[in-house]
């Protein structure tokens, strides 16, 4: 027969566990950024082999995407397709459409619900919320309960590339609209300490130097976005021979101040246009938006050098966020131990 400990032991063991804290509950939130979103990858796999797997996960557009396979214990399955993607397997899952956007997006949401399950999100292993924009108002939506697929689909509705999603009675768009980093909601959801990844804190300047680079060269191949944007003009009957390029006309005057139309750098391709028109949005709203509901650690993979669409890089993306997280692996152990 088990004896119970006499009664002081149990007073000791009590007084104890009464002074012995449980672990902070840690939330991740997973910032939007297109292609770089395959870094929270990266990141989740550092905090996993750390012993620090987050008991929260949020996320914005491909924040969503990769927050909802990491809730439902699929990362690793997600890592494994995520680094054997070829850039003409990407370009597989775009369904073109000019209708709400270029792309309807339907293709890879399929995908996803086969692949990684489809469900409800009250019954993920680990919490789980996403972020939308109501596209008649400006309101930020929470998906905290739904169709997992759904709610992604909806978060990643990039405006210009996918189009929107009805759902609710709403037509819903990419919440990275208003809130790249989605800290706040982490912390409706009970996280005591908030890792925030911001993909977006050097993407402005460089990336724009990046693309310029890329097209002035003329280097074969170039990015995703370059070859989609070639490949939407061949499909809307344009091959690409007319002067698009900001290039042409007569030979510029050396003695006239203003330069003529023929010494003008190449115009950067469609998407492009659309990639760094975005990121300079969603990079000065997420800096707002962090200054006022700060996390407690900003992880900041460097990843100015791919593009919007460069989905097919992703095993530079995933090493790159894995490294980032590691390097702050001590100063997060320092919160953990610090929290009262």
């Amino acid at each position: 027969m088990n004896e119970l400990p006499a009664p002081s032991l149990l007073a000791a063991t009590a007084a104890t566990a009464a002074v012995t804290p449980a672990r902070p509950r840690i939330g991740v939130a997973l910032g939007s950024g297109s292609a770089r979103g395959w870094s929270h990858i990266g990141v989740l796999h550092a905090l996993d082999e750390a012993g620090l797997s987050p008991d929260i996960i949020c996320g914005t557009s491909i924040g969503a995407f990769v927050g909802a396979a990491a809730a439902s214990g699929e990362l690793t399955k997600l890592e494994h397709w995520v680094r054997s993607l070829t850039w003409k397997g990407v370009l597989g899952f775009f369904d073109v459409s000019l209708t709400g956007g270029l792309l309807k997006g339907e293709k890879i949401i399929q995908f996803f619900s086969e692949h990684f399950i489809d469900r409800d999100i009250h019954t993920l292993p680990v919490s789980f919320a996403c972020v939308a924009t109501d596209l008649a108002n400006g309101r930020e939506i929470w998906f905290r309960d739904g169709s997992v697929a759904d709610a992604v689909r909806a978060s990643m509705a990039l405006p210009g590339l996918f189009a929107p999603k009805y759902l609710h009675g709403r037509w819903l768009v990419d919440g990275g609209l208003v809130n790249p980093v989605p800290v706040s909601l982490c912390r409706a959801l009970g996280a005591d300490i908030v890792v925030a990844v911001d993909l977006g804190a050097d993407r402005v300047g460089p990336q724009y130097r990046n693309v310029m680079s890329q097209r002035t060269s003329r280097a074969p191949g170039g990015s995703l976005g370059q070859r989609l944007t070639s490949a939407v003009r061949q499909w809307m009957g344009r091959d690409g021979s007319g002067d698009d390029s900001g290039t042409g006309g007569n030979p510029a005057d050396p003695n006239d101040p203003v330069p003529s139309r023929s010494v003008l750098p190449p115009q950067p391709p469609m998407l492009d246009v659309v990639s760094l028109s975005i990121n300079i949005m969603q990079s000065r709203i997420a800096s707002s938006r962090l200054a006022g509901e700060p996390a407690d650690l900003v992880v900041a993979p460097r990843l100015h050098n791919l593009g919007l669409m460069d989905y097919h890089r992703g095993a530079e993306a995933i090493d790159t966020g894995r490294d980032a997280m590691h390097r702050l692996l001590p100063m997060l152990r320092e919160t953990i131990e610090s929290y009262v």
